[in-house]
């Protein structure tokens, strides 16, 4: 029996979008599945460029379709920016190798500087590149200073005639072997500070534009390029000023919420395998998933899943109604890149601790999925940049929330165009937000539902009355500590939207909601332990703990979910 809250390829039927997506979704469905297991690995064992891939999407007008804005799209009916299309073709493609999801990720990074732009010249060229399948790189990194972009050495020299020569080295570029447009980040030599930022169009094939190398050792090409006075137009210009540094935050904006719903479709093909080899491998005259620690960790692993998949779905629909006077989405952003990224490498340990040596095997989609899960968390700023970051929001969201109109579901084929509007990047600490008891209400008869809210509430508890001090706040492990406590809380609110706005199971909610209780218990013994803590946050932490409600025959109809994913789905040889 397939699982509805899981992606399946044997039953995958995407009714909800329109005609067009459909087509190219169950096509790239299709593509992988003719390939073949056998070649997906063998492809990502010997690291070959993705070259027929790329075919398939410029032959299918994949990327042109999913990712020319309306505005740029001169006319074409299916054309537009849909934030809840990409978020589907990005699970696609984790389910099938995060090499594929990769070269389409930073082509979404080297759009957005692109698509900022006021440079019609450029965008039109942009437009007309995606259309004849080219790939797109995000020219921001370096090797000295990493994506500290106040300390760029990509030199741009004024050349007497209104544009510029360019000169440095850019590093950790993906698609800067292929690209046809690369988005680079500079600075003017003539002009000091924030004024003289350039963000400029580069081609990958031109002259004065060098590869040096690919910096992994990988089918992702993530490259090593340099720049060796490379001339620069004003057609070539993207942004200049604090409208560059804008622009490169933006666009990080919109492409780091991309690697959630990659982890997610890594999480559902590496599942199948995983409940598949354990269900069927006998010891000890047993099924290996007659154990019960085993089926503790299978379903935690598939609750931890399903809770991926709701937080972000619910996530999208914050993305489509983004505005001036709406930015939660600034929060649910670094949510979905950090949270959801790390909650999947949980999601494959868990698996790994049941299946063992199985998962290194070279035959399985396993042995990728668990290196693979690993780079996520870690792509767009890492775990603790992204908590620190979501730390901002933290006193806004649950001491003083706003009034909003509710957000629904957004599904429609419209264009998501503030992604590309979304103006100078800053204004953190007053962005606010809805009221996050409201989604805990509609379970309280949920008996860890409303364990969680009672951890919640000593949270808003703590932020009052055992907040750090400014001493204390210069010590980023303690405020990490803090962070993930309310990450837990952000995590739980959207889960629970979006539970209700699909009629989620409700044993399969509980259960979920029974292992975050753990998770932000085991988090409250972490901050009891930090060097820096107060008695008065020591007795805080402490207080916090909580025990999950344990309900075995609950537990038990979670399992017999888990035990249908044996032999569900398997990818043709």
């Amino acid at each position: 029996m397939a699982d509805s809250l899981l992606f399946n390829p044997r039953t995958y039927d995407p009714a909800h979008f329109d005609q067009e997506t459909r087509r190219l979704l169950r096509a790239t469905v299709d593509w992988f599945e003719s390939r073949g297991k056998r070649r997906l690995i063998e492809d990502y064992r010997t690291r070959a460029w993705l070259e027929d891939f790329l075919a398939f999407s410029a032959e299918e007008g994949l990327f042109a379709t999913f990712l020319t804005p309306e505005a740029a799209a001169d006319g074409a009916p299916d054309k537009r920016w849909d934030t809840a299309r990409i978020a589907a073709l990005n699970e696609i493609f984790g389910f099938y190798g995060l090499d594929y999801w990769y070269a389409w990720q930073v082509t979404i990074l080297g759009l957005g500087p692109v698509w900022q732009s006021e440079n019609a010249e450029a965008r039109a060229r942009a437009a007309e590149l995606l259309e004849q399948g080219e790939v797109f790189a995000f020219g921001l990194s370096e090797k000295n200073h990493g994506a500290d972009i106040y300390s760029t050495d990509m030199l741009l020299e004024p050349d007497g005639n209104g544009g510029f020569r360019a000169s440095g080295s850019k590093y950790y570029i993906g698609n800067g072997n292929a690209a046809g447009l690369v988005s680079v980040f500079g600075r003017r030599t003539d002009i000091e500070g924030p004024d003289g930022y350039v963000f400029f169009a580069a081609d990958s094939r031109h002259d004065a534009y060098h590869l040096v190398k690919n910096v992994v050792d990988s089918s992702k090409y993530v490259s090593e390029f340099r720049l060796e006075q490379y001339p620069v137009t004003a057609a070539d210009v993207l942004h200049t000023g604090r409208e560059a540094f804008d622009a490169a935050l933006n666009t990080v904006n919109v492409g780091k919420f991309n690697l959630c719903t990659a982890s997610i479709g890594i999480c559902e093909h590496a599942m199948y395998e995983a409940v598949t080899h354990a269900h069927n491998r006998v010891l000890y005259g047993r099924p290996v998933t007659a154990f019960p620690h085993v089926r503790r960790e299978l379903t935690d692993a598939y609750v931890r899943l399903v809770g991926m998949k709701l937080f972000s779905d619910r996530a999208v629909d914050y993305f489509r109604t983004a505005g001036p006077d709406d930015r939660r989405y600034l929060l649910f952003n670094p949510m979905t890149k950090m949270k959801v990224t790390t909650e999947g490498e949980k999601v494959i340990d868990l698996m790994w601790d049941v299946i063992a040596a199985k998962g290194f095997e070279k035959d399985t989609y396993f042995a990728q999925a668990s290196a693979e899960i690993r780079g996520l968390p870690k792509l767009e700023g890492t775990v603790h940049v992204n908590l620190a970051l979501i730390l901002k929001f933290m006193a806004n969201h649950l001491l003083d929330p706003a009034e909003y109109p509710e957000v629904a579901t957004r599904l429609e084929a419209a264009d998501d165009s503030f992604l590309f509007s979304q103006g100078p990047a800053r204004g953190l600490g007053s962005v606010r937000f809805h009221d996050w008891r409201t989604a805990f209400e509609g379970y309280r008869e949920l008996p860890n539902v409303a364990r969680l809210r009672e951890q919640a509430d000593a949270l808003c508890e703590f932020v009052t009355t055992a907040a750090p001090d400014k001493e204390q706040s210069r010590d980023l492990d303690l405020l990490l500590a803090v962070g993930q406590l309310f990450a837990l809380v952000v995590h739980a609110q959207l889960i629970l939207e979006q539970a209700r706005l699909t009629d989620c199971d409700t044993d399969v909610l509980d259960e979920l909601f029974a292992v975050l209780v753990r998770d932000f218990s085991t988090h409250c013994v972490e901050l009891y332990g930090k060097d820096s803590a107060t008695e008065e946050q020591q007795r805080w932490a402490l207080a916090a703990l909580r025990r999950p409600v344990v309900d075995e025959t609950r537990t038990d109809r979670v399992w017999q979910r888990v035990e249908n994913l044996s032999g569900a789905y398997e990818m043709a040889p």
